[in-house]
Order: C-alpha cells, then structure tokens, then sequence
C-alpha cells in the first residue's frame, strides 16, 4: 500500500495551487485529478474567456490556464492521477483514499474538490448547445465579457445569489431580466427592495425558462407562464442561472463537518476542518466568493496548513 506525507483530492486552481506548495515545501503530494466526476481542472475546463486572473491583461481560456497550472505542477514533482477518489476513511491514522481498486494511506490530505453550478434541463442550454456561448452560471465570471455588453441578459433565479448576479450585471447589460418561478422573491428583504428599485432591472413573476435559441451564440429566450402555461418569446444576448451549487463532498460519506448548505466547514481564518490533519480550500469551502483566484489563494492556504501540521507531528 503505498503512503504519502500529503494527498490532494480534486484539481482546479485551489488543488493544484496546493500540489506546488506542497511539493516546493518537499512534501512530495500526489494528486488525484478525477476522471468521471469531472475534467481535471474543474470548472474552468468548461470557461472560455477568463479575463479576471492576474497576470492575463489579454485574458486567457479557462484550458490554457489550468493546463499552466498542471504545467507548474509537474515541474515541482507532484505524482498526478487521473482518477476519482471513491471513498476516504478519516478514522483512523493514517488515512486511507481508495480509488478503484486501490488503496493508499496519507499522513494528511488536501480536499479540493469544488462545487457544482446547478443547471436546470432545458433545450438550448446544455453542453454541446449554448452552454458557455451564452448561458452561464457565474455572472461575475463573465458577465463583463464583449458577449454580454449591451445586451438583454436573462438571471434565472430567486435567491439572493440572483439578486447579485443581476445587480453585477446592470453595470453591463442594457437590461437585466430575472426569471422567477413564483410571484415573490427568495432573496432578503433588503436585497429584493434594491432588485426591485433598479432602474435596469424587470422582474418577471411566475415564468420559467422554457428554451434557448440563436446561431453562434444565444439571441431569443423562451418563457412560460407557470400559471396558465402561455409562452413568450424574447429578444435576449445571454441566460444566467443563479440558482445554486452543490459541493461535491458526497465520497467523503460525512466524515466531515459541513454547513447547512453541505459546504465543508473550515475553522476561520484556516483550512482545518474538524478532523485533525484534514484540510479543505476552493469552492468546496466556499459558498460566497467562488472565483479561480480566491480558490487558489486558499490552495495556497491548505498546503501551508497541512506542512505546518505535518512538522508538529514529526511526520514531514
């Protein structure tokens, strides 16, 4: 059974900003990428434009970008596996990450494994389709984009993450529409009176996203009434979903404490989780910001964590 000082579950900004602390601090990391659950690198595998990452002045794709960072990775000597972990046993140490068939033991581990944007099932809107030519799930992502400027832009959503993906938009779009299914908001009453009073803004009441359609890129959405199921086509240059992520922790089996969203719980101002030598950095643990930037500066975070841990305990 092979054993390593550190394992790092999950890629993406924050997992391989982690693996380039850890193996430049000689901690000799391996590195589980995924396989199934997703495309090493994350979420960014499927950005085109990033052009919020310093050091890019003329923007970058989210590939190119995580294909640096893997780059980066593999210079320092960190062991990367294409593969998903499947089940983690943190009772007892050292820890034990099984993927497939194998087993390996770990004197700490490094959870990165993200969070997924939710995405509802309708026609125009998946992968191959118009995803990422003008539907998105990250307005701060790419709402700045030359895609989206000037243009109607759709939010699909209630909550307050759709009240903020629509006020963030407004600074770009000629106007924002947010889409709910119901006739009152989720969000905080705050948060709804400073949607209701923009002057850029419509909320359209009872309708839900029936169809996405244009050439290249969106030009029409679809909305159906949810009361009497009448249809309505509009003029529209980008749909935002704004209605959740879902972390992804379920191999962790909850072995993990977690909040009432199931984002895992860090103690502040750290990485550590509530199992000793267990840290978590990115999306995984972060419900608010939820950027490539703010995932890697934790990355950097957890492995530090983890080193300074490790020498405590005489196991580095």
């Amino acid at each position: 059974m092979e054993k390593h000082k550190v394992i790092i579950i999950g890629s993406g900004p924050a997992g391989y900003t982690a693996a380039i602390y850890a193996a430049r601090a000689n901690l000799s990391p391996l590195l589980f990428e995924g396989f199934y659950s997703g495309p090493a690198g994350g979420q960014l595998m499927t950005t085109t434009e990033v052009e919020n990452y310093p050091g890019f002045p003329d923007g970058i794709t989210g590939p190119e970008l995580m294909d640096k960072f893997k780059a980066q990775v593999i210079r320092f000597g960190t062991q990367c596996i294409t593969k998903d972990v499947n089940s983690v046993d943190f009772s007892k140490k050292p820890f034990k990450i099984t993927s497939g068939k194998q087993t390996y033991e770990a004197n700490s581990v490094i959870i990165a494994t993200g969070a997924t944007a939710k995405r509802l099932d309708v026609e125009g809107t998946r992968d191959g389709e118009f995803w990422q030519k003008g539907v998105s799930a990250c307005a701060v992502c790419d709402g700045a984009m030359p895609l989206f400027r000037g243009k109607d832009l759709f939010v699909i959503g209630g909550g307050d993450t759709a009240v903020e993906e629509a006020l963030f938009l407004t600074k770009f779009a000629r106007h924002v529409y947010v889409v709910h299914r119901r006739d009152e908001l989720r969000a905080s009453e705050i948060m709804a009176k400073r949607l209701k009073e923009h002057p850029k803004v419509t909320i359209l009441w009872n309708q839900k996203l029936a169809k996405v359609e244009g050439n290249n890129v969106v030009e029409t959405v679809t909305l159906e009434s949810t009361v009497d199921e009448t249809k309505k086509v509009y003029p529209s240059g980008g749909v935002f979903y704004a209605i959740g992520h879902h972390p992804n922790t379920q191999f962790l089996e909850n072995q993990i404490a977690v909040d009432s969203s199931g984002y895992l719980l860090v103690e502040k101002g750290t990485t550590k989780t509530n199992v000793e030598g267990v840290f978590a950095c990115g999306d995984v643990q972060d419900s608010h910001y939820r950027q490539a930037i703010s995932a890697a500066g934790s990355g950097c975070m957890a492995a530090l964590d983890a080193e300074r841990w490790l020498g405590e305990k005489g196991l580095d």
